[in-house]
């Protein structure tokens, strides 16, 4: 666990890591191109290690120079075993992110359910039309499912997805990798996540198209087997929950190595709740030490349209808008079992918070926090955690660490960079 005592208020400057969200479906993307791939600013999560366990466990090999160990270079899989284990592919979310690859590789993919956090019920079923409008044929059990790999097919394939889902949508281009067949994707998701794999693709020589109500994906017109070189973006929701940490604390710091765009709908709330904030050449800058709070309700309700505010944004919002005048209303529609975890977290504390509907809560700020022993129950959950921390009256003692590290490698250490009182404490 770690023990956090209000601050002095945070200064200095961090980079943070490769995004996680990002780098789970560039490396189950890297797999599926049948060639080299050497993809850079790879984050050391726990969640990462864990898909490239699962890729060598299916036959890829992953190797990292030692000369630069946030590299990773995945070589194509040689030798027949379909099958990752099923106690590792269970432990996250984003093994689904595998089905192409196996089954290019194999004809068949084998997996367990899908775990990661705990933040309500997330199903596969959007990922399954789509593998069905490839021909591919999807059973199901307790355990897990199957997906056997259609033959054949040629010509542009049409899905209309019917909501924006960043699973699906990548579900759909990196199946369309596999049967290296031009792909229209209607209603797809344009997160950052998905574009990165949009631009990877462009990278190999594929033709792409994004709009805001289509993407086009089209192969390029010979293949090859030299070798790739893709970056992971930067970690926007990390360089957030750090953007908040500074804003609560009253500190001014700079947050290296995030792109301006990804971070828009953040940088547009603290500017909105009077935190000077901004956003230029890979640069965050927040300068909240002469900072005038609006007292201006904030609205932040998690979207998956373009340019909405990504749900992962939320549990730092809420840590900080504890902290100012107004009355705030959060919303998640998207993680539906995400407050259930972190609300009850908060009150703990001492925050008074109106639960309006399991995704929906609202109060009224500022509020006194006291410090006492609380759980990250997930990742958010612990890095929303460690921002009331820093202004919670006394020590907050923060347990459930193995949660937080599956989203972010060093974030107590990111934030004792800047200037936090935080320290882990040996059981």
């Amino acid at each position: 666990m770690v023990a956090v005592r209000p601050s002095v208020p945070l200064a200095g400057a961090v980079t943070v890591d490769g995004s996680k969200n990002a780098a789970l479906p560039l490396l189950a993307a890297a797999a599926a191109m049948h060639r080299p791939v050497h993809l850079s600013n790879v984050p050391a999560n726990t969640d990462v290690e864990t898909m490239l366990t699962l890729l060598q466990q299916a036959g890829w090999h992953a190797a990292r120079p030692v000369s630069d160990p946030h590299t990773t270079v995945i070589l194509p899989s040689d030798k027949p075993q379909p099958d990752p284990g099923p106690e590792v592919a269970s432990r996250i979310r984003a093994s689904y992110y595998l089905v192409p690859a196996l089954l290019g590789a194999y004809g068949r993919a084998r997996l367990p359910w899908p775990g990661g956090c705990a933040i309500g019920e997330r199903g596969m079923e959007q990922h399954f039309k789509v593998y069905e409008h490839f021909g591919d044929r999807t059973t199901v059990d307790d355990h897990g499912y199957l997906v056997e790999a259609a033959t054949g097919g040629r010509g542009t394939l049409s899905i209309m997805l019917p909501f924006r889902s960043r699973g699906a949508s990548i579900a759909a281009i990196l199946r369309a990798i596999v049967a290296g067949r031009p792909l229209r994707l209607g209603q797809p998701n344009l997160s950052p996540e998905v574009l990165s794999v949009v631009e990877a693709l462009e990278i190999a020589g594929w033709e792409c198209r994004v709009m805001a109500t289509v993407l086009t994906l089209r192969p390029p017109r010979s293949l090859t087997s030299d070798p790739l070189a893709w970056r992971v973006p930067g970690d926007k929701i990390e360089a957030g929950t750090l953007a908040c940490a500074v804003a609560v604390s009253g500190g001014n710091a700079q947050i290296l190595g995030v792109r301006s765009d990804d971070i828009a709908p953040l940088v547009n709330a603290l500017r909105w709740l009077g935190v000077p904030t901004d956003a230029k050449d890979d640069v965050l800058t927040v300068e909240a030490q002469d900072a005038q709070p609006t007292g201006r309700p904030l609205r932040a309700i998690a979207s998956l349209s373009p340019g909405g505010l990504d749900a992962d944004f939320e549990p730092p919002l809420i840590a900080l808008a504890l902290t100012l005048p107004g009355t705030h209303l959060f919303a998640d529609d998207i993680n539906p079992g995400r407050h259930g975890n972190l609300l009850p977290q908060l009150v703990r504390l001492g925050a008074t918070i109106d639960e309006l509907s399991p995704t929906q809560c609202r109060f009224t700020g500022p509020q006194r926090l006291t410090g006492t022993g609380v759980e990250a129950t997930d990742i958010r959950t612990g890095s929303a955690l460690l921002i009331a921390g820093l202004t919670a009256h006394g020590v907050t003692t923060l347990g459930g660490l193995e949660q937080l590290r599956r989203g972010h490698a060093d974030l107590p250490v990111k934030l004792h960079a800047l200037g936090a009182d935080i320290c882990e404490v040996i059981p």
